[in-house]
């Protein structure tokens, strides 16, 4: 039965929030005021050195859910893809990284969890080579954002997502990896065989510990042109997986033709 791997985007892929990354050019493209990056840094610094519970997400949803109503959606595509590469790429850990494209050349899918909205969500996905990405939707009308939650990728539905795909994509769960820094997402990590915890917070650290879960610690934001040279593409890490195998064939052939 075909596999996957579920990773976290905040703090799991990247070393910081995905939405508070993104807020300067918002700032640039009229979208939001200077108090509001400032009100934005200060919940991230927050949510950086203690991580976020449940009643800190719920303050951090309905903050962004009323700052983007009204915004026109074709601008936020607009900015988000203009300025993707020079606002994640640097922010890429490379552990996870490696894991992605140890993955990948495993045969598994990659899948993107996030409960950061599908506008962000879905370019870096496709920047990172993930097959499917998992990802809060905001209700839309007349081309602008109303201002509320159409779809949240949080806790609980993180899980029943996953369960969803595995029905449709026929993953066997018990050979399926996750990966997650936040106590909110043990649901997520707890629907597969493999969980894995990633900088944990607090309280990951302690279900980990008691669980027997692997708990990784990620320390190496890396811009892909670094590390996949001053030419990277979206499509770097299938030619990076692409490169391994056709080594590993090299080797083999030779090897083989050994007297």
């Amino acid at each position: 039965m075909p596999t996957a791997a579920f990773f976290d985007l905040d703090k799991t892929i990247i070393a910081k929030s995905s939405t508070f990354a993104f807020s300067r050019p918002f700032q640039a493209g009229g979208l939001i005021s200077r108090g509001l990056v400032l009100r934005s840094a200060y919940s991230h610094f927050l949510y950086m050195v203690g991580g976020a519970d449940h009643d800190q997400m719920e303050k951090m949803r309905q903050f962004m859910s009323q700052m983007c109503a009204g915004w026109d959606v074709a601008v936020v595509k607009e900015i988000v893809a203009d300025t993707l590469h020079n606002i994640v790429e640097p922010l890429v850990y490379a552990e996870a990284l490696n894991l992605i494209v140890q993955h990948k050349l495993a045969g598994n899918d990659v899948v993107i969890v996030s409960a950061s909205g599908a506008e962000l969500v879905e370019p870096i996905g496709t920047m990172l080579g993930a097959d499917h990405v998992i990802a809060t939707r905001m209700e839309v009308s007349d081309g602008k954002y109303t201002g509320e939650i159409e779809y949240y990728a949080y806790a609980e539905e993180k899980a029943r997502a996953i369960e969803a795909m595995a029905e449709e994509f026929g993953y066997d769960l018990d050979r399926c990896h996750a990966y997650s820094d936040s106590a909110t997402d043990i649901p997520m990590l707890r629907a597969v065989g493999h969980p894995h915890a990633v900088n944990p917070d607090r309280e990951l650290r302690r279900v980990a510990t008691e669980e027997g879960w692997p708990i990784l610690v990620f320390v190496r934001p890396v811009a892909l042109g670094n590390r996949f040279g001053a030419a990277a593409k979206p499509a770097a890490l299938a030619l990076v997986a692409g490169g391994v195998v056709a080594l590993g064939v090299t080797l083999w052939w030779h090897t083989r033709r050994r007297p």
